[in-house]
């Protein structure tokens, strides 16, 4: 891991302070670019994030209904070779946001299993 130094506001300090352990994890969401519907379950993850949510909230996360709606769409629209361009976007950014959320599921649930 790499640290970094950054000057901010003192507002936009005390904006960041609750997202703590999260921050990094909100920057690599905002830093995936995205550009299509996908951004919506991005948000709703950062929201969830900058909650400061414990473990278990983490374990326990799931992206709302509308989110999973979506993917099953998609999923079904990719898997009949129907997909557009757009969606096929979509998709990729859907599975960017995936593998970030597994990642931080495994470390919660790595940091659970070596505290018990």
């Amino acid at each position: 891991m790499v640290q970094i130094t950054l000057q901010v506001t003192e507002q936009l300090a005390q904006q960041l302070k609750p997202m703590g352990d999260w921050l990094s994890t909100i920057l690599e969401l905002s830093l995936i670019r995205f550009k299509t519907p996908a951004v919506q379950t991005a948000s709703e993850i950062i929201d969830f994030l900058a909650s400061n949510p414990t473990s278990d909230d983490l374990l326990n996360f799931h992206v709302s209904d509308r989110a999973q709606e979506r993917l099953q769409r998609l999923l079904a629209i990719n898997q009949a070779g129907l997909a557009s361009p757009e969606e096929q976007a979509e998709l990729d950014e859907i599975s960017q946001i995936e593998h970030v959320v597994i990642m931080l599921k495994a470390q919660a649930h790595a940091k659970d299993f070596t505290r018990n």
